[in-house]
């Protein structure tokens, strides 16, 4: 066994994730060098630290008497994992973006490559408590952006999370779950299929060794990882006191692109994004277009401009348009009347009339000629400035 390597997975069992003490130790003296250091319960030679780090020190060293590394990796290696350390071919390199803060080690669970589906990839975190329009929407963005070649990455919790894990594998897309606790603990115990169907075609991540349980402060640490692996996060609903508004502030913290999808605004799961939407620097989104622009390369993932519908009028040429838009709403009219409001030569009017009667859209009247029904329920198109309404949604949404 690699030495550097089962040190590592005792690191991982015996200090809370991402201790900027144990990580500068780490790069003072190396993996092995730190786990002599707790062994011993003294920092290594030429590194200064205070008598609280000291205390931390003592508390790791009493903690590793009970860990059992070469165990966990047993234990890893029957349930088909792997623990991936800085410097192996998987291991992201942007999690080296949290600088002191950074993983030791990963305990993944899954075939899928972690450095290579982070590549291309995009958070997508929310209320636990979700309601049907944050499921809907998280599920639907995360199957969008699965269908374009993009990995979504969660936390594998209740609501938004499990939403947009699902809506990424509905898709036949790659998702990653970072766990606050080890990978073979169903937490939520509710989401145990999910987990079972994402270590079968995905990967599950965790910075605790197999076995471990999650308590309060792991679910906000692991935040970090999640939005460092990701190039920017989607808050799909958050209250006031929210993780997924904890992952924002890590994500803006290390430079990655913070999106909101507004809320209802009597919705106390609206709170926290409307909030974050107020806040400089985050950007609005509503489809899986604009995430793709907000993350991707510059000129090439721009969102397309929502399209409105094509209606049959639109395929008219101009005269014939222009004739057909001289008719009143209400009533008849002649040749002559339409010749004058449209500008157009009267045998042009006679032609055009023939034209627009088979196309179903005037027929003949006592005294002229009218539109007919489907030709006054169709919609008109909006105007060239006005404002391109979301395709389902009615013009106040």
């Amino acid at each position: 066994m690699n030495a550097g390597r089962a040190a590592r997975a005792a690191l991982s069992a015996v200090a809370e994730p991402g201790d900027a003490l144990l990580n500068r130790i780490i790069d003072h003296v190396g993996a092995e060098g730190t786990l002599e250091a707790v062994r011993t319960g003294r920092p290594p030679d030429g590194l200064d630290v205070t008598a609280k780090e000291a205390a931390r020190l003592e508390h790791w060293r009493i903690r590793l008497v009970a860990a059992a590394p070469e165990q966990d990796l047993a234990v890893c290696a029957e349930l088909g994992g792997r623990l991936v350390c800085p410097g192996d071919p998987e291991w992201p390199t942007t999690l080296d973006d949290l600088g002191g803060e950074r993983p030791y080690a990963l305990w993944l669970r899954g075939p899928a490559d972690l450095r290579r589906s982070c590549l291309h990839s995009v958070a997508i975190v929310g209320s636990r408590a979700a309601s049907s329009y944050g499921l809907h929407v998280a599920a639907d963005l995360a199957a969008e952006l699965a269908d374009s070649g993009w990995t979504v990455v969660s936390g594998g919790a209740l609501g938004i999370d499990a939403a947009a894990h699902r809506g990424s594998m509905a898709a036949e897309g790659p998702t990653v779950a970072v766990l606050a606790n080890g990978f073979d603990v169903p937490y939520p115990a509710s989401n145990e299929g999910l987990f079972a169907e994402m270590a079968r075609r995905s990967v599950l991540v965790s910075e605790s060794p197999p076995g471990t349980h999650p308590h309060r402060l792991r679910f906000l640490v692991r935040n970090r990882v999640i939005a460092a692996l990701s190039r920017g996060s989607v808050i799909v609903e958050a209250e006031a006191r929210s993780g997924a508004l904890n992952t924002a502030s890590w994500a803006r913290r290390l430079n990655r692109v913070v999106m909101a999808v507004p809320g209802q605004v009597t919705s106390r799961t609206s709170v926290g994004v409307h909030r974050l939407l107020r806040e400089e620097g985050t950007i609005l989104v509503t489809r899986h277009e604009e995430v793709i622009e907000a993350v991707g390369r510059i000129g090439e993932d721009l969102a397309p401009a929502p399209r409105t519908p094509v209606l049959p009028r639109d395929r008219l040429d101009p005269v014939t348009r222009s004739v057909l838009e001289a008719f009143p709403a209400r009533g008849h009219a002649g040749p002559a009347q339409l010749a004058a409001k449209a500008g157009v030569p009267m045998p042009t009017v006679n032609a055009k009339l023939g034209l627009l009667a088979a196309g179903g859209f005037i027929e003949r009247a006592p005294a002229g000629w009218r539109l007919t029904p489907a030709a006054k329920a169709a919609p008109e198109p909006p105007a060239p400035d006005a404002v391109p309404i979301r395709p389902g949604l009615p013009p106040d949404a």
